[in-house]
């Protein structure tokens, strides 16, 4: 199980190194593979041993070296096949290793001493130099122990041949020459091996984080995902979300390319048919007094917890809630998928909406009831507009099924003849009477039915049973004894399934490294919400502690020597995107300049160990003088831009010298020219005087000056010497190309293989004579034949190696890409998601849900002061028809939904951004401005400030007009916006959430609609007080008179004069 927080890091941290996943990740992606391939190669040493220990010697007179080969051979294929079958924990790799370390040690010796006396400083330099090379680069041991192994490795053989060779009879005038070539080839050996083993530590660090990273955005994809498509589903039903969805990101493009949205001329239509559904409209009576008392927060609360009652009764009886209305709900059964039942469906809704309304004024004793109306016919469902969707239905049926609500009976379920025919002898009926209660019902000939609740049967015979006491409660005011009491229910709040968002880290998208924010909780139930969080995280945590580990398996299953890999092609790991590969082979290197400052320091080597070794010839001298002013002048182009930058300034030329230093790492054109020079200056330089002398006689001391120096290398015995310490410079020449680590493997393969080639070509061509006199010895004492096994083993391991190296590369510049694009993704999901959800709500009621301050309390504002504008188009009713020639209304939806997105495109407009699109109603479209002012502060603006809204609210009115103008020209009709304005107090709020939705509430807002219901034709009806302000402001009204509103009696209204108020927009621009 993971450490909460164990796996969420910023930029700057450090992290642990001794994080145990990074050690599995470690193991798996390095440790166990390298120990594998360190196997493999001494398997086929000991096996190459042992064949020609059978070919060339008599194999009872070296049974010692054969045992010894042989048990290595044995403890290695064992461990191999260990490895192999994955039967070891990690923590034994250690053991492991120091058990090959001995395996090789312990032939290294057993070879040493085989022979009895005869023992050479030269011999077995390259075996402990392999064992110190390969302790750093393929052991699982940590720097420490590698150190500290490898020089014990080196000072074992120094101190035991310098114990041998003093007390050998022997010459020892070249002992302390031999002993320090020696030392300086293993001091190599272990500060390059040291070098690769630490630039392999922090690549294998980087390359866990990254893949962590990646993991982490991942999954925070995988998030958003989650929250998309709950967000998408909770405005639209899956049957066209994911079309819509498709829609937003393809609109997020197009503005990324800065492209014209819309090459059609016509905006999309999301709207479909269907048939055989039933509409049902359900109003709660009593509501507008009861809510006239509630403060906001009660107000929302009662209306969640009365439509997630709602939601739930719809969810149990297969009905698909469309939209919220004030406190009018209604939805539909037979969407999207057909029901035979669906009038069974929505009679049982209905019944079960009464019978939980007279459960709350029973419980309560507050005086509401519920009136519902339901038909059954056709709809066309979807969405229209650009801002603010909102599912919904459109149909003559539609309008029919809201006219049965209006005329139907508190506490009764009002159907049509259609809903019965559908419903057969389910339920009893009595006359409905509808037409004694709406014109229109009288007009259409509309037959109504009531249906009778079997619980009413029920209730009846249950009537002598008490009823529940509300006397002692009814000193509370209503809306507190209906609030406490539909708690009770425990409604879900709105957008709750977003309650995880922030449970993955922030840190993989922010790259500033700055620290996780804790995300601040609301009061009211702060622990249980906190609570949720951690476990939450620790989910999360668990699921990317399991990614990781499954990422891991992974990296096991794929290596560099089979290619079950989507990633790359084959052996050769040639990425498999083109795009990919170069941006591999151009990447830059940022440890380059070390790199050459490395082999600088083997070239070094190289040069000490031939002045103690080799004669001291002119052709010595002038061949290293010549490499290292190569090597130094690529050094200093490489470190010219940190030696000169003071002086850069004073010298002009010096300049270019410093910005080439600084193209080094990342110019490939730059880079490899000076990589292949100075690698094969080194591998030339360490051979190149040995063709020298074996042209020479063999008897050549050099000149006069040098006889002192030189007469203990004219005979045979000690070109022999010589020969072995070529081969050794040979071998340091090979690890100076391996040290570029970064750099394309098929150029370090091309530079060995010609180089093993040529040095093979011309250890086997020397002509000296066998300064033991025998052809006998044993091969292991045999100059030739070892050298030529050490320059293959080596050749093969750095090989080898090399392609390991580059593997690790890819896969890090691989899981880079990858990171790049996922963290793409997750920036657009979260675009889409922002769009999706500024779709439902305003902007600053958004970033209340889903910003760093998230709250997951009750959304709910109340506003001093807010402009409330309907805008219906009266004459569409008239327009639409259901014919075949229109396809059943969809053709009259189309012509709509380019009036409503045209109205949404103009709040784009700069003037128009403090404008808020609430919903559309059929063809009526309802606005508000002035909510996004802070609540509290309206006291501190300025009057004319304050109302400049209202003025606003009245250009955008306009300007609506003015759009339906340029419509009607395009199709040739002659519609004419009715639009009604008014300001006051609201309460706005989100409510429902299955599908939560935003929308303000109160008496400001029913006279707003009474303004536009009661208006005329391409008027803007405002009442008297928004009058005085707009006359402060500078418009002109003209009075209309008193006219009757519904609930408010006579009221004097005016009419905006919208010819000057065209002029007075212009100002307000």
């Amino acid at each position: 199980m993971p450490a909460k927080g164990k796996y969420f890091f910023n930029e700057g941290d450090e992290g642990r190194i001794s994080d145990p996943l990074y050690e599995k990740y470690r193991y798996t992606s390095q440790q166990h593979p390298l120990l594998l391939l360190l196997l493999f190669i001494a398997i086929l040493f000991w096996t190459t041993l042992i064949i020609i220990f059978f070919v060339t010697a008599d194999a009872r007179s070296h049974l010692p070296f054969l045992a010894a080969v042989c048990a290595a051979l044995a403890v290695f294929a064992l461990t191999y096949l260990l490895l192999c079958m994955e039967s070891l924990l990690r923590r034994g790799l250690p053991l492991f290793g120091l058990v090959a370390w001995l395996c090789f040690l312990t032939v290294g010796y057993v070879s040493l001493f085989e022979t009895g006396s005869d023992h050479q400083l030269w011999e077995q330099v390259p075996f402990f130099l392999f064992i110190i090379f390969t302790v750093y680069t393929m052991l699982p041991f940590g720097m420490r122990g590698a150190v500290i192994i490898s020089v014990v490795s080196a000072l074992s053989h120094i101190v035991v041949l310098t114990v041998v060779s003093v007390t050998s009879q022997g010459n020892k005038e070249r002992i302390p020459f031999q002993l320090l070539a020696n030392a300086v080839i293993f001091l190599c050996g272990n500060l390059m091996g040291a070098f690769h083993k630490r630039q392999m530590q922090v690549a294998s660090w980087d390359l866990y984080r990254y893949t962590l990273k990646c993991i982490q955005v991942r999954m925070k994809l995988k998030i958003e995902k989650r929250q998309q498509e709950n967000l998408l589903l909770s405005i639209l039903p899956a049957h066209i979300s994911m079309e819509m969805k498709l829609a937003i990101i393809e609109r997020l493009k197009e503005t990324n390319d800065n492209r014209q949205m819309h090459d059609n001329n016509f905006h999309s239509l999301y709207v479909k048919r269907h048939q055989n559904v039933s509409i049902l409209y359900a109003d709660i009576v009593g509501f507008t007094r009861l809510a006239s008392d509630c403060s906001p927060k009660e107000l929302v609360v009662m209306l969640n917890e009365l439509f997630g009652k709602f939601d739930q009764i719809a969810k149990e009886n297969e009905c698909m809630r469309i939209k919220i209305l004030g406190d009018c709900y209604y939805c539909v059964s037979g969407l999207p998928v057909s029901l035979p039942v669906h009038a069974r469906n929505c009679v049982k809704m209905g019944l079960d909406m009464c019978e939980a309304i007279k459960q709350v004024r029973e419980a309560t004793g507050v005086d509401i009831n519920m009136r519902v109306g339901i038909h059954s016919g056709n709809v066309l469902c979807g969405v229209i507009g650009l801002r603010k969707w909102q599912y919904d239905v459109w149909s003559h049926d539609v309008s029919l099924a809201n006219r049965m609500e209006s005329a139907g009976v508190p506490g009764r379920v009002h159907i049509t003849e259609a809903t019965l025919n559908h419903l057969g002898k389910a339920y009893e009926v009595e006359e409905g009477n509808g037409h004694l209660r709406d014109p229109y019902l009288e007009s259409m000939n509309i037959k109504t039915y009531l249906v009778v609740d079997p619980r009413s049967k029920q209730c009846l015979s249950n009537s002598h049973v008490p009823k529940a006491r509300v006397n002692d409660g009814l000193k509370m005011r209503a809306s507190v004894r209906m609030t406490r009491y539909l708690e009770s229910w425990g409604a879900a709040r709105p957008f709750a399934h977003l309650s995880h968002r922030e449970s993955v880290s922030s840190d993989c998208s922010g790259s500033q490294g700055r620290r996780r924010k804790e995300i601040p909780l609301c009061s009211t139930g702060r622990q249980r919400t906190s609570d949720r969080n951690s476990s939450q995280k620790g989910r999360i945590e668990e699921d990317i502690y399991d990614e990781m580990m499954s990422t891991i398996e992974g990296l096991s299953s794929t290596t560099p020597w089979c290619g079950r890999s989507d990633d790359f092609c084959g052996f050769s790991l040639i990425f498999a995107e083109p795009g990919l590969e170069k941006e591999y082979r151009t990447i830059p290197i940022l440890k380059l300049k070390s790199y050459f400052a490395c082999a600088s320091f083997v070239f070094l080597c190289i040069f000490v160990i031939q002045m103690l070794i080799m004669p001291k010839t002119a052709e010595l001298g002038i061949s290293f003088g010549v490499v290292a002013v190569i090597i130094a002048l690529i050094l200093f182009v490489c470190f010219a831009e940190k030696c000169l930058k003071c002086c850069s300034d004073q010298w002009p030329p010096l300049r270019h010298l410093c910005a080439v230093s600084e193209k080094v790492e990342t110019m490939p054109l730059l880079r490899l020219p000076l990589a292949v020079i100075t690698i094969a200056a080194l591998l030339t330089i360490a051979i190149f005087n040995l063709t020298t002398e074996k042209n020479k006689p063999a008897n050549f001391t050099g000149s006069n000056d040098l006889n002192a120096t030189t007469y203990a290398f004219g005979n045979t015995a000690h070109s022999c010497v010589e020969e072995t310490y070529y081969a050794y410079c040979c071998i340091l020449g090979f690890i100076a190309c391996s040290v570029f680590l970064q750099m394309s493997f098929e150029l370090k393969v091309l530079l060995l293989s010609i180089a093993v080639t040529v040095y093979l070509i011309i250890f086997n061509t020397l002509q000296h004579k066998d300064n033991y006199g025998n052809s006998t010895r044993f091969f292991i004492k045999e100059p030739r034949i070892m050298t030529n096994l050490y320059l293959v083993l080596f050749y093969i391991t750095l090989v080898l190696l090399a392609k390991q190296i580059d593997y690790y590369c890819r896969l890090d510049c691989l899981w880079k890409n990858k990171f790049k694009k996922e963290h793409e993704q997750f920036e657009t999901m979260e675009n889409v998601n922002r769009l999706l959800l500024e779709n439902v709500l305003p902007a600053h009621v958004a970033a209340y849900f889903i910003g760093e301050k998230r709250n997951e309390d009750w959304y709910h504002q109340s506003y001093d002061c807010v402009c409330v504008m309907f805008a219906s188009v009266p004459d569409f009713k008239v327009f639409y028809t259901e014919c075949d020639v229109n396809k059943e209304g969809l053709e009259c939806l189309r012509l709509l939904n380019e009036i409503i997105a045209d109205f949404d495109e103009l709040l784009l407009k700069p003037k128009f951004s403090g404008v808020e699109k609430i919903k559309t109603i059929g063809s009526t479209y309802m606005a508000a401005a002035g909510l996004s002012v802070t609540p509290g502060q309206e006291n501190n603006q300025d009057r004319e400030r304050q109302h400049a809204h209202i003025g606003i609210m009245v250009e955008y009115g306009i300007a609506l007009m003015s759009k339906l103008d340029g419509i009607n020209r395009h199709s040739f009709n002659n519609f004419r916006l009715r639009v009604g304005i008014n300001h006051g107090p609201v309460i706005a709020g989100v409510i429902g959430a299955r599908k939560p939705q935003y929308d303000i509430w109160g008496n400001t807002v029913n006279v707003a609609s009474r303004m536009e219901s009661t208006g005329e034709l391409g008027k803007i009806q405002v009442t008297e007080e928004t009058s005085k302000i707009l006359q402060e402001l500078g418009y002109s009204c003209e009075c209309r008179g008193l006219i009757n509103v519904k609930g408010k009696g006579e009221l004097r209204t005016y009419f905006v004069c919208t010819e000057t108020a065209k002029f007075q927009g212009m100002g307000l621009n």
